[in-house]
């Protein structure tokens, strides 16, 4: 449906000769249907991408096809915007003041006849459940209404293509998190094919089928949610994708090694990059079990014994930071449900899950 080769794209920073690329070489491929999260920090290239597809942007070189339909290319003059039978929704909604929410929503639907635009305003606004709002202004809606009536504008001339630029960003975090899921359900229940452009992890991982990681204007990594967070592509992007701990490891040399010594012990090994030797252990605070102190400690793995010196309660879990004396830096540890450890108690730490290792 959406296929991307070779795009790159170089702006001149501030007239002074210097070249800053934003986009390096991006190859991307979305099927029918597929919802595609592409998250990565500000600067990484994700916004040009998203405007190269949407026709705001044009690339140096590379390709773009929607839907077998070549739109861009550096061999001839791109498709503009309004034709490119993509769907757009903006951080900000980007509602027109002056006109209603009918008004709105069928401003892309010139050329339809009247009866059919009526029908097809009064079709959308139904499946985003705004059904007889048509004659209100967006300054009588909510934050999370006006993002609906920008959501069926983009999806009311049936695009092949929607594209989300960080659409949830300007609402609170209950609104935000409500909303993911309607929109999520929705475009998945017409069929649509869908790229969303987030900085947010929670939002990339919980809304995408796949998620593609962007840095410095590439694509670095393109996988499942599960895969791209228990399995990142390096240590920059483990932490970015979450809170993680990083302890020094050595790897017996081998063809196939299956477990990484560390201050844990000798733990098991769910991915590995590069030989044996010294390398970089990767484990989340969901993958480290606190017990008290007195636990067994002869046994295989009984992990490290430290002390708790911080908290962060969030209601769901607590994220406890625990200063062990063999390592630089406290160790973070999620601990779901009811948290019956306090500052100052002496816990012990000890990793249960296969880790990944990087290359030191």
């Amino acid at each position: 449906m959406l296929d991307i080769h070779g795009l790159s794209k170089t702006f001149d920073a501030g007239g002074r000769g210097q070249v800053v690329t934003a986009l390096n070489d991006v190859e991307l491929s979305i099927g029918q249907g597929e919802f595609t999260s592409v998250l990565g920090p500000s600067g990484c290239g994700k916004t040009t991408l998203l405007r190269a597809i949407a026709g705001f942007e044009t690339p140096d070189s590379g390709t773009i096809d929607v839907a077998d339909r070549r739109v861009c290319a550096a061999d001839r003059r791109p498709l503009p915007a309004h034709d490119r039978g993509i769907g757009l929704v903006p951080q900000d909604g980007a509602l027109f003041p002056h006109l209603t929410v009918a008004q709105n929503v069928g401003f892309g639907l010139r050329g339809w006849r009247r009866r059919q635009r009526r029908s097809r305003i009064d079709e959308v606004l139904e499946l985003v459940s705004l059904g007889g709002f048509g004659r209100r202004r967006p300054h009588e809606l909510s934050g999370g209404q006006q993002q609906r009536v920008a959501l069926a504008r983009a999806i009311a001339p049936n695009p092949r293509v929607v594209l989300l630029d960080e659409p949830f960003s300007a609402l609170d975090a209950y609104l935000r998190e409500s909303l993911r899921g309607e929109v999520r359900e929705l475009l998945t229940s017409i069929g649509a094919t869908v790229l969303l452009v987030t900085h947010d992890q929670a939002e990339a991982l919980t809304m995408g089928d796949r998620v593609v990681a962007m840095r410095d204007g590439q694509v670095i990594q393109t996988d499942d949610p599960r895969e791209t967070y228990s399995r990142p592509l390096d240590i920059e992007l483990a932490r970015f994708l979450g809170d993680a701990l990083v302890v020094d490891g050595t790897i017996a040399r081998g063809d196939a090694p299956c477990t990484v010594s560390c201050p844990f012990g000798e733990l098991p090994i769910a991915s590995w990059h590069g030989e044996g030797g010294p390398c970089n252990v990767l484990i989340r605070p969901e993958n480290v079990r606190v017990n008290e102190a007195d636990t067994v400690a002869n046994q295989v793995n009984a992990g490290l014994v430290g002390t708790i010196v911080g908290q962060e309660y969030y209601g769901h879990d607590s994220v406890i930071k625990v200063n062990v004396p063999q390592l630089n830096e406290p160790i973070p540890v999620r601990v779901f449900g009811e948290q019956t450890f306090g500052l100052q108690d002496t816990v012990r730490l000890a990793v249960d899950s296969a880790v990944c290792t990087y290359p030191r």
